[in-house]
């Protein structure tokens, strides 16, 4: 089998002299070419500290005969883009990085890929890449980072700045626990988008078993980056591609185990986009049909009890699987060149759960404390759903896990805004009431980039009293560590003339999770029949006029022209 590289070399004459001119040898030009990508930089805690995976990668390459070439496409953090604009180049983020990885790929030319990256956009981005580029690839995540005093982590610095706002607790208080939420480098320590989607990457079969979300300082991550290199020269060599490991069983592994582990609702914005860039059609319907029925088991934060590093001391993605086997497809095959029901029954016999059960004994807590067992799950039902109606005809995502009961249904008024700084405000000051569904518009993809909605959820969360009697609604989304009634991703949004854009103070709004239900049921606090609902609706469309682009250049304009609906991705086509 003759190598990419090696007809990129006939057909470039500049490829070797510029290589020498790197410092490479004729030798290494006769060998496989193996890009190793990374979001190494000085972003933030989850990219920072992943250069010696890189270097370790790389030495493993070169040992095993091939040749290794550094490139990088750092990503930018959702956390210091909170509270400001910068938080809309996000989403967009994502996308640039995998458009970036297929052009590093392809203008050159390699024959297999290490991917290394940690965090929100990042691991998604460098997922969408792989399937766009389809070579050999493994994706290496750089972990997670260890939780602070009193297993303090980062996405409670929102609950105590709402509370510090309010006067509920002191400046000096809210300022210690910001100094000491992130005490190393790795992704954050709860499963939001981040760990997530380090979960999603080994669920797919893309990274080595038992990988995902290791603790980012543990020596381990070292072994991982280079048996990551050893291998990719393998598949190289036999030329075992991306597609021919990620299938449409591959995402129905990733989405059960997704349920599982109660994973961040920005998934659903992920895993179909990724899925497009694969060529399967994996939509927000596949996970609702898919989450029906399916056991919640993680007992790690944001809706659960234990920071995200007790994760892998539980046994990881592999503890789940075993936990979720019968629901899973055993028999698609994996980065190892096995298949996932080989790869379990290595794990059992090669020391892998004893290794883990030491950390846990060491922290003088037992196994099912993080990881139930199946037939004692934390909730029966998934954790995510899809809403539909006269609101939201296209859909919208909920993480029921995180809801109060008696929001499950409920008939609310409507409270909208055009932006969350609007919203967080009236939350702060109290001028939201028991009994409100508070509307955040126009912050969809078109909108404004699709933001999250971190800090207003956060301040709702924190406040005992509206946590467990209001609605959250917007077409934009929500952080990875957002918990209580946050409904999100409203399609068709209101930059597009959605129904959410039509909501006037004290429409009255329905929500039935169990029957996936989102509509207008009333108009100026009166209950209406339908018919009487659509003819409002309609008389105000006529009325709506759009507010035009947010943006007049740049990567957010681009976005907003090219970016499909949220309940299919949010990609641009």
């Amino acid at each position: 089998m003759k190598l990419n590289s090696q007809k990129t070399r006939e057909l470039a004459p500049e490829m070797d002299p510029l290589r020498m001119g790197m410092g490479w040898t004729l030798e290494d030009l006769e060998k496989p070419q193996i890009i190793v990508e990374s979001t190494f930089g000085d972003s933030h805690p989850g990219s920072a500290h992943l250069m010696p995976f890189v270097e370790q990668a790389v030495k493993a390459i070169n040992y095993e005969g091939a040749k290794a070439a550094r490139y990088f496409t750092t990503d930018i953090c959702d956390g210091m883009a909170q509270g400001h604009d910068g938080i809309n180049y996000s989403l967009v983020s994502r996308d640039m990085i995998a458009n970036m990885i297929e052009i590093h790929v392809n203008a050159t030319t390699f024959d297999g890929g290490v991917f290394i990256c940690s965090c929100d956009k990042g691991v998604p981005a460098h997922l969408m890449g792989i399937g766009r580029v389809n070579i050999p690839s493994i994706i290496v995540t750089g972990g997670v980072m260890n939780a602070g005093p009193d297993l303090l982590t980062l996405e409670q610095i929102g609950m105590y700045s709402a509370l510090e706002q309010r006067g509920e607790i002191t400046k000096e208080k809210l300022t210690y626990y910001k100094h000491n939420a992130c005490p190393s480098c790795g992704a954050c320590s709860f499963m939001g988008t981040a760990a997530t989607m380090q979960v999603m990457a080994e669920a797919l079969g893309l990274m080595l078993p038992g990988s995902a979300l290791m603790p980012a300082t543990c020596e381990d991550l070292n072994k991982v980056a280079y048996e990551a290199g050893v291998k990719v020269v393998e598949l190289a060599k036999k030329g075992l591609k991306a597609s021919d490991i990620v299938t449409r069983k591959s995402f129905e592994n990733a989405i059960m185990v997704h349920a599982a582990i109660s994973g961040s609702s920005n998934t659903l914005l992920h895993i179909p986009a990724i899925a497009h860039e694969f060529g399967i059609d994996i939509d927000s319907e596949t996970f609702d049909e898919m989450h029906k029925n399916a056991h919640y088991l993680l007992d790690i934060r944001p809706t659960g009890k234990w920071p995200a590093e007790y994760f892998y001391y539980a046994g990881g993605v592999p503890r789940i699987m075993e936990e979720i086997k019968e629901m899973l497809h055993l028999d698609v095959m994996t980065v190892t060149g096995k298949t996932l029901g080989e790869n379990l029954e290595d794990l059992k016999n090669n020391g892998f759960y004893e290794k883990c059960d030491e950390y846990l004994k060491e922290r003088g807590i037992e196994r099912e404390d993080i990881i139930r067992k199946f037939d004692n799950p934390i909730g029966k039902d998934g954790t995510i759903a899809i809403l539909k109606g006269n609101l939201a005809p296209e859909g919208a995502v909920v993480k029921h896990s995180a809801v109060p009961k008696k929001m499950h249904k409920a008939i609310l008024r409507a409270r909208p805004f055009d932006s969350e700084e609007e919203a967080l405000n009236a939350v702060i000051k109290k001028m939201i009431n028991p009994g409100d569904a508070v509307f955040i518009r126009y912050e969809g993809p078109k909108g404004s980039g699709m933001p999250e909605m971190f800090y207003t959820t956060e301040a709702i969360s924190s406040d005992e009293e509206l946590s467990s009697s209001i609605a959250l609604i917007t077409d934009g989304r929500f952080s990875g560590a957002s918990r209580g009634p946050a409904i999100g991703h409203v399609s068709p949004e209101a930059a597009e003339g959605g129904p959410i854009a039509l909501v006037e103070e004290n429409d009255l709004i329905e929500i039935d999770i169990k029957k996936r239900k989102l509509n207008i049921v009333g108009i100026g606090g009166e209950r209406k029949d339908e018919d009487e609902v659509r003819r409002v609706l309609e008389d105000r469309k006529k009325l709506w006029k759009s507010k035009g682009e947010k943006y007049d250049k740049g990567v957010l304009r681009f976005y907003a022209k090219h970016a499909v609906s949220p309940m299919k991705g949010g990609y641009m086509d």
